[in-house]
């Protein structure tokens, strides 16, 4: 029997662990002003949110968004439905609603038989199936490695968006999935075990939780992806200077991601993220292993938002001042 093809072997990283690491991303883009046009921008460059929001009108906001990755897992149809749905909430992460979405496909066809593209294709159209999204089409090129993502348009009501630079001292901060998936993904690349949770949580819409931060009256928040949940608590001070303050004891993480770190399954984009937000970081008595899975780069994280939300972790909440983080 043929043996099945393990995806992760074409990766250099898997999922968002492979993204630029967030400082040379800043240093990279620092200056760069964005194209003028004819709509208003509400939401650029500025502050790295999820999303760009232009004003179509009083009441439409236009979000335009794009994400792709190398596998994060070996099942390709897995692979597809997780891609999706992390290219998704970037659109849920704004406080939106996605309307339509373009693939964007690399793939290797000397190398990987197209039967597998197809089957990474079918798992993303049946979640943005799931998110009553349509999925029209895309564009694909031939590349030395599989990478896989949507380029989503969406829409949102320009006083319902979540912004990074909207948090107020006092608020909660709440975590709408558990942390884990980027060493569980690492363990997966090196051994081929199997983790079902986390396939189930990255592949999970972020959808019902953005509906209930909207009507919850939340107004600031992101995503949890590729630069931990440290990075994206960073960006996030730092947009709305403010300190951030996290009770490491309530952090939610999925199971087995505590052993995964002590056996060494650590991503290298995992320790840059912590690299990155150690200079203005006061870590007090927590340990390196928690200091690790705070930044362990997320694929399809939850929401981390300002506020409470209806099944949501509180994990810590907004200080006055400092632009920094607190554990």
């Amino acid at each position: 029997m043929t043996e099945p093809v393990r995806l992760t072997r074409y990766a250099r990283g898997g999922g968002c662990a492979c993204k630029i690491p967030p400082g040379e991303l800043e240093a990279m883009v620092a200056g760069l002003a964005p194209a003028s046009g004819t709509a208003e921008l509400l939401v650029g460059i500025d502050h790295g949110d999820d999303a760009a929001v232009v004003r179509l009108d009083e009441c439409t906001g236009l979000v335009s968004t794009a994400d792709f990755f190398t596998p994060v897992v070996d099942d390709p149809y897995d692979w597809g439905r997780i891609a999706a749905a992390n290219a998704l909430s970037d659109v849920y992460a704004m406080g939106g609603t996605p309307l339509v979405a373009l693939n964007l496909l690399c793939w290797p066809r000397d190398v990987l038989p197209l039967d597998l593209a197809r089957e990474v294709l079918r798992g993303g159209q049946d979640v943005a199936r799931q998110a009553g999204c349509h999925l029209a089409g895309g564009h694909s090129v031939d590349d030395d490695g599989p990478k896989y993502g949507l380029a989503v348009t969406g829409v949102v009501r320009p006083d319902e968006l979540i912004t990074l630079d909207a948090g107020r001292a006092g608020l909660p901060l709440s975590l709408t999935k558990p942390l884990g998936v980027g060493v569980l993904n690492t363990r997966h690349k090196a051994t081929g075990e199997t983790f079902p949770e986390a396939v189930a949580t990255m592949s999970t819409l972020n959808r019902d939780a953005a509906r209930a931060a909207v009507a919850a009256g939340i107004r600031c928040g992101t995503d949890v992806t590729g630069f931990g949940l440290l990075g994206h608590a960073s960006k996030l001070a730092r947009a709305s200077r403010l300190t951030v303050a996290i009770d490491t004891a309530r952090v939610p993480y999925l199971a087995g991601a505590r052993e995964a770190v002590r056996d060494g399954y650590v991503s290298g984009g995992s320790r840059r993220n912590l690299d990155w937000v150690t200079p203005w970081t006061d870590v007090g008595p927590t340990g390196e292993t928690d200091r690790l899975l705070l930044a362990d780069a997320q694929t399809s994280g939850g929401l981390l938002v300002a506020g409470e939300v209806p099944g949501a972790t509180v994990i810590g909440e907004l200080l006055p001042r400092g632009e920094h983080l607190l554990l």
